[in-house]
């Protein structure tokens, strides 16, 4: 799978036809052509930009222009919200930052290309043409990070980056900023592992992360203030630069709205104030379980969870082709299926530990090792560890993958111990269909386990946590507390699973908001703007869109009222 991912980004690379220099070529089906689409429609543009210039100052932050999905939505965003009376300034990163986003060790393995300082020279062009190519022809206020930086403050930026000790990079605030933090979180991206202690230029690659976000806080600050940004709106929210702008604009108290492509074909999801990996967990229960719950819900959330063994209704899977036929692996590997088993679901390394806070133990490898070696002394059960797919087929594959970390552990698995790699083919969903309980750590499947009745446990900071639904544990003595009672004696209560269900509705169908005029292409970016004209994107010609710009504007839930418009698989 490994080499099926590198194919597959070579191909998707040499498709998104570039010219020497590095930017997409005008025509590219993959990409819009706002020149063509604006020409169209110039009176109407004309006109919305000119009302435009009294409204809201919103910016639009894709910072990475080379991030294809982000600048091919944010692109069509930021017209959206013009044509609503937005002032729309958008930003990039002008070749500024020694370390971001776009730096994956898949396609730089060389980690020394950021500590030479030779980004620029590997990434920064492509990267940069990118994102003028998406936002110079929409003649709206564009600015540049190296621009809003002096000179003097990018040698500070410098200086501090390499004169920082190590064992304080990651606590370093300046102006009441996590900067190091984030600098951390962008390293740990890059490597794409769950720690930097195996990496010999570690900490080099760390300083220069450190520097960007120096940069970046100096920078955003700056055009904050100069322009008096009232609104913020992009991708992810974590990382570097992302997380640092949002960072920057909380302390300046600019509304920061953030957004992921959903799972959901041509849906996507957007929280405010923060990431929604964070604000999830704290999501008011009333925002779904005082819907007004008919058998015709019930029934399009379970059609919907079912469609899921295969993906067939989404855009983000990470099985194909699964194998439902989980008897024939059981036997193929000793398990016995009459013997009260207990799944234990994980997330990838590093994504974990930059998504979901530590609860209950200070890491998700930490909580595995130790669950082992609890079940280690509870021969009655087995436990059935599910390696995440993506380890292996996520969109950066994880280079600290779980099951070597496990044999360190564990030269010899404990016998009622059971681990399905990453690459297995077997089903998640048939694996889990009949196991006694399930142990969870950060993994959305909570909201599917739950919804099918199976008692679930949290560990780590998953969605499901404090709603009523798991059994959550904040302490290793809980943790353990609850598996002592294992086996449970029955599944979930019926008014539970209905509760569950209703939140995957909400979760599935409200949270994620379709936007039918950004269509799949299964490749790279994963999807395409398809519209007839700028009036596509006028309000109340896309409900989804009008949810997303409402919110953005006015601080409204960015919550799609599925129950009332339908449920609509765009």
């Amino acid at each position: 799978m490994r080499g099926l991912y590198r194919r597959g980004r070579a191909l998707a690379a040499r498709a998104l036809g570039r010219t020497k220099k590095g930017a997409p070529k005008r025509g590219d089906p993959r990409f819009p052509d706002w020149q063509t689409i604006l020409d169209a429609d110039r009176a109407i543009w004309d006109e919305a930009r000119r009302r435009a210039a009294t409204g809201p100052a919103v910016l639009i932050g894709s910072t990475v222009g080379g991030y294809g999905a982000g600048s091919v939505f944010e692109s069509m965003l930021s017209v959206a919200l013009t044509l609503r009376g937005a002032r729309v300034h958008t930003l990039l990163c002008d070749r500024a930052l020694p370390g971001c986003q776009r730096a994956e060790h898949v396609d730089l393995p060389d980690p020394s290309v950021l500590v030479e300082y030779r980004l620029q020279e590997r990434l920064c062009d492509r990267c940069y043409l990118t994102g003028r190519y998406h936002f110079d022809p929409l003649g709206l206020t564009n600015h540049r990070i190296g621009d809003l930086a002096t000179k003097a403050e990018k040698l500070v930026a410098r200086r501090l980056a390499r004169e920082i000790p190590a064992e304080q990079i990651r606590s370093f605030v300046q102006d009441g900023l996590a900067i190091g933090d984030h600098a951390y979180a962008g390293a740990l991206r890059y490597f794409a592992r769950g720690d930097l202690d195996a990496e010999p230029l570690g900490e080099q690659v760390l300083r220069r992360y450190l520097e960007a976000s120096l940069l970046m806080a100096t920078a955003s600050t700056r055009l904050i203030r100069r322009e008096a940004i009232q609104i913020a709106a992009f991708n992810h929210g974590l990382y570097v630069p992302q997380g640092v702008l949002g960072e920057v604009c909380r302390s300046l108290d600019v509304r920061v709205a953030n957004w992921n492509p959903a799972y959901r074909t041509s849906c996507f999801i957007f929280s405010h104030g923060d990431t929604y990996h964070h604000t999830l967990m704290a999501e008011p229960t009333d925002a779904w379980d005082t819907l007004p719950w008919t058998p015709q819900m019930e029934e399009e959330i379970l059609a919907y969870l079912k469609s899921r063994w295969g993906g067939s209704r989404d855009w983000i899977w990470f099985h194909h082709e699964p194998d439902e036929d989980f008897a024939a692996y059981a036997r193929e590997v000793g398990m016995d299926l009459a013997k009260p088993t207990v799944a234990l679901l994980t997330n990838v390394m590093w994504d974990a530990q930059l998504h979901y806070p530590a609860n209950a133990f200070p890491s998700m490898l930490d909580w595995v090792l130790q669950t082992i070696d609890y079940f280690k002394g509870r021969p009655e059960l087995q436990l059935l560890i599910r390696v995440h797919p993506a380890e292996i087929r996520g969109t950066a594959a994880s280079r600290q993958p779980l099951v070597p970390e496990i044999e360190r552990a564990y030269p010899q698995l404990p016998p009622n111990v059971f681990v399905i790699p990453p690459e297995s083919q077997v089903s998640t969903y048939a694996a889990v269909a009949n196991v006694n309980a399930a142990i969870i750590y950060g993994t959305k499947t909570g909201v599917e386990l739950t919804s099918t009745g199976i008692p679930t446990i949290v560990a780590g900071e998953a969605w499901i946590r404090n709603k009523g639904l798991t059994l959550d544990a904040s302490s290793p003595e809980d943790y353990f507390a609850i598996l002592d009672r294992l086996p449970l004696a029955e599944r979930m209560p019926p008014e539970q699973v209905r509760r569950a269900r209703m939140y995957a509705y909400h979760f599935f169908f409200r949270r994620m908001v379709p936007v039918p005029s950004m269509v799949p292409t299964k490749a790279v970016p994963p999807f395409k703007l398809a519209i007839e004209s700028i009036e596509d994107l006028l309000p109340g010609c896309q409900p989804g869109l009008d949810v997303i710009c409402d919110g953005i504007l006015q601080g409204t839930p960015f919550i799609f009222p599925a129950e009332s418009l339908g449920v609509h698989d765009v």
